[in-house]
Order: C-alpha cells, then sequence, then structure tokens
C-alpha cells in the first residue's frame, strides 16, 4: 500500500487519492500541548476482517437451531424426549447469562483477537465433539458438543460494534457492524433451511446415523476451515487507527476506566432497564417460536419437517429485510422510541396472525404470517441495540449490549420451556397466545421509556462548537472525567470508547 494512495488533512483543502479504499488523515487533537498532529487511516483489510467475523458468527448460529428444527427426528434418533432436545437449544441461552460479563471484561482487557481464537477454537471442538455422538445411546455427548458452541457464542455475540469501531472509519461503522450482525441471522436462516435436507425422516436407525454423520462432518469442516482462516488473517486492530475517537482511545491508560463502575451506572439507569426488560420479552418470543417451530408445523401439517424449516427460513430473511429497513429509517430520521414501539405493537399484531392461522390446514398462509412476524419482531433487534446506545452514551456498546443479550437469554429459557409444556397439555394455539400477552406487556413497558436521546444530544452540542482552522472538533466528557476530543465534522455515528 503505497504513500500515493493516500489522503492527507492538516490545514486547508484535502488532496485526494485515486483509491477511495484507503485513506490517511492527519489531524489535530487539542491536548493542551503543542505537538504532531494524530494520523488515521483505514485499511483494505478491514472487509476481510468484518467478514471472516461474519463468516464465524454463521458458523456458531447455525448449530444453534440445527437440532430444534428436526427435533422429531432427534428425538427418534437419541431416544430421549422433546424437553431434552430443547435443551440443546435452550443450553446456548443458559452459557449466556453467566459468562456475558466476565467475557465482556476479557474483550476489554485482551482484545479481538484473543477473543476471536477463543470464540473459534470452542466452536470447531463443538463441532467435532458432535461428529463422536452419532449413535443413540450417546446424547451426553452431543450434548456435550452442543455446550462448547453455546460456550464459543458468549465470545461472538458482543464483539460487532468493537470490531466496527477498532477497524472502520466513522461513516462506516454502522455498515459493519450490520455485516456483522447479518452473519449471525444468515447461520440461523441456514440452520432453518440445511437440517431438513441432509436429515430426511426415515425409519431405518442406520441410515439415520449416516445422515446426521454427514451434516456432522459438514458443519465440522467448515468451523475447522474458518478456524484456521482466524489464526492466520484475524488481526487485533490496525498500526493506525481508523478514526480520530480510536485514536484518543489508545492513549487512554486502562485504569481510567472502571468496568464494574459502568455496570453500575448501567443498573441506575431506569429508561434503559426498563429497555433490557421489554427487549427480553421479545427477543424471548423469537428464541421460544424459533425453537419450538418444528414442534408447532408438525402438529397441524404432519411428514411437512422440509416446510418448517422453510417457514423458519422465512421468518429470519423477512426479519433480516426489516433490520436493514428498520436501520435505514433510523438513520435518516432519529426517532428512536417512536419507532421501537410502533415496531413492537406490529411484533405483537404479527404474532396474533401466525397463532390464529396455523391450523387453518394452509400451509401458504403460514408462510405469509410467519414472514410478517418475522419481519416485525427480527427487524426490532437493531432498533433495541440502537436505543439503547442512544439511552447510556457514552457507556461502553458491549457493555450495554450485554445486559440485553442476558435479558433476552433468560426470558428465552423461561418462554420456551413454559410454551412447550403449554402445546403438550393445552396445544400451539394455547401456547403462542402466552407469548402474545408478554408482547403486550413489553409493548406497555416500551410506552413508559423516557427518550433520553443522549448519544444525539452530544452530537447536537458537537455540532455547536467553534470551528477552528483545521476544521470544527468538540470535547466530550469520557467516564473518568477526561476530555476527549473529535472533529466536529464527522459522522454523528463516531463511537468514542474509554477504555
Amino acid at each position: 500500500m503505497g504513500d500515493s494512495n493516500i489522503i492527507v488533512q492538516e490545514v486547508g483543502p484535502p488532496v485526494e487519492s485515486k483509491d477511495p479504499n484507503e485513506r490517511a488523515q492527519s489531524c489535530s487533537i487539542p491536548n493542551g500541548e503543542s505537538g504532531p498532529a494524530s494520523t488515521t487511516r483505514v485499511y483494505r483489510k478491514r472487509w476481510a476482517i468484518v467478514l471472516l467475523f461474519s463468516a464465524y458468527s454463521l458458523s456458531n448460529a447455525y448449530q444453534w437451531i440445527q437440532y430444534g428444527i428436526i427435533s422429531n427426528i432427534v428425538v427418534k434418533f437419541y431416544q430421549v424426549d422433546y424437553f431434552a432436545v430443547d435443551w440443546l437449544s435452550m443450553i446456548y441461552m443458559l452459557t449466556y447469562i453467566p459468562f456475558i460479563f466476565p467475557v465482556t471484561w476479557l474483550l476489554d482487557q485482551k482484545g479481538l483477537r484473543v477473543t476471536a481464537l477463543l470464540a473459534n477454537a470452542l466452536n470447531c471442538a463443538g463441532t467435532w465433539t458432535k461428529v463422536a455422538s452419532v449413535r443413540p445411546g450417546l446424547f451426553w455427548v452431543t450434548m456435550l458438543g452442543q455446550f462448547a458452541s453455546s460456550l464459543a457464542q458468549v465470545f461472538i455475540l458482543g464483539m460487532p460494534s468493537r470490531l466496527a469501531s477498532v477497524w472502520f472509519g466513522a461513516d462506516e461503522v454502522s455498515t459493519a457492524c450490520s455485516i456483522g450482525v447479518f452473519g449471525n441471522q444468515m447461520g440461523i436462516a441456514i440452520g432453518f433451511l440445511i437440517p431438513p435436507i441432509l436429515v430426511p425422516n426415515v425409519d431405518d436407525v442406520e441410515e439415520l446415523a449416516h445422515h446426521i454423520k454427514i451434516m456432522f462432518y459438514i458443519s465440522a469442516g467448515v468451523a475447522t476451515i474458518i478456524f484456521i482462516l482466524v489464526v492466520i488473517v484475524f488481526q487485533e486492530k490496525p498500526e493506525l487507527p481508523p478514526t480520530q475517537a480510536q485514536a484518543q482511545a489508545r492513549c487512554i491508560p486502562p485504569e481510567s476506566y472502571s468496568y464494574l463502575a459502568s455496570i453500575q451506572r448501567l443498573v441506575r439507569n431506569k429508561p434503559f432497564m426498563l429497555l433490557v426488560v421489554s427487549y427480553g420479552l421479545n427477543v424471548g418470543c423469537f428464541y421460544a417460536v424459533s425453537t419450538l417451530l418444528n414442534r408447532m408445523i408438525i402438529e397441524h401439517y404432519p411428514g411437512e419437517e422440509m416446510n418448517a424449516g422453510r417457514i423458519g427460513l422465512t421468518i429470519v430473511i423477512a426479519g433480516m429485510v426489516g433490520s436493514l429497513i428498520c436501520g435505514i429509517w433510523l438513520d435518516k430520521t432519529k426517532t428512536y422510541k417512536q419507532t421501537t414501539l410502533a415496531v413492537y405493537v406490529l411484533s405483537l399484531i404479527g404474532m396474533l396472525l401466525y397463532a390464529s392461522t396455523l391450523n387453518l390446514g394452509n400451509l401458504w398462509v403460514v408462510f405469509v404470517t410467519a414472514g410478517v412476524l418475522g419481519f416485525f419482531m427480527t427487524g426490532y433487534l437493531p432498533l433495541g441495540f440502537e436505543f439503547a446506545v442512544e439511552l447510556t452514551y457514552p457507556e461502553s456498546e458491549g457493555t450495554s449490549s450485554g445486559f440485553l443479550n442476558c435479558s433476552a437469554q433468560i426470558f428465552g429459557i423461561i418462554f420456551t420451556i413454559t410454551q412447550g409444556k403449554i402445546i403438550d397439555k393445552w396445544g400451539t394455539l394455547s401456547g403462542n397466545i402466552f407469548l402474545c400477552i408478554f408482547l403486550l406487556i413489553g409493548a406497555i413497558m416500551t410506552g413508559f421509556i423516557k427518550s433520553d436521546l443522549r448519544r444525539q444530544r452530544a452530537n447536537q452540542q458537537t455540532a455547536g462548537q467553534s470551528v477552528s482552522p483545521a476544521g470544527s472538533e468538540s470535547s466530550i466528557q469520557d467516564y473518568g472525567g477526561t476530555s476527549c476530543t473529535a472533529p466536529g465534522s464527522g459522522s454523528p455515528d463516531i463511537n468514542l470508547e474509554a477504555r
């Protein structure tokens, strides 16, 4: 990468290069002293990093749902009950709860590369453990493999926002974060689609074992290739920071940031805690529907395992479209509470439509109502995270997202167990009405959240600062009272992380 492919900015207009994919900036950050300007640069390698992260996030998310969508076949092969098979999904939720905060601390202390290596080592170990579990009496081995994969997930879910801020320019952070999240959603979509194709519902145990082993070998091979690529390619951080905010973050001593103090501030933030509960109710419902989808479809449409997977695929693909549209809408309007509340209410309506049409005997109707449900329920995910960032600025995004995900896992376990029991006793309609009640409660709680948009207010204050000859600059207080400065001409999505 030659020096001709850069933009240098000191005083006066910038001189642009022909290659827009790599640029460097030399900008002055006021620090009370005269000294050399901080140089920032974004590297082409950033796209390889985020795509590699998206790939191993996909591999891990696929494994979460690969048992649930063929639960009737897994029950028959391993000779266990449905509740045991449900735990192959719920183990992902249970493992997250005690480990999320230690893993977030590890991410703060050791950085992206160590976290990525641990995630892939666990994910790879989980897939190969499952390969050794393809015998009817070895359900405990497949559960052990799923536990390893679930532990890997804890190292994955909190990384997108951190990776984006460390590697990407201020005008690319949201796009990079979306790519990371889309990898997880695409993994769930593939997890709905592929297992019913690879593992048909046959009666011969030996033939069934053969199909299951093929499924496990494919996922293990993919996970191994990704692990090798991570070892070779994945880098902790670029040589030069991509933004002035990251330049400042590198200069802040670790002792100036208290992880426990940040958690205490978040717990005392009442609007945020209301969002934590309402977010958990919504996403917990999504986890329960995803886990129990095969059972709900097979009850009304026997022998339709393939279509159960396709309905799950429809839910996730529609949700990916919903996520994208909701994100664009937020960028344009900044109406965080109004949009979050509207999508929450529409998720409730979608759930009511899905529940009331599931037993009509027309699969195409179920596809349509499931798509509507997925569009709004999965589309809610980025809204919750963005609203949380607004309510908690300038706290670490990793910590606030940890609270949201932890709440979702807790409610996911509760809803999956309870809805499963209700379905066994009273049928799918009663189980889905149970979820609708909690979606209604979550919508009401969302209406009571005070719309304290701290990040937007900080951006407005930044825009009002006086402009220096080299460009507009603003000063923002970090956690410990240290003044962090960022170019006021930058994107409002600039992420100041005092670590």
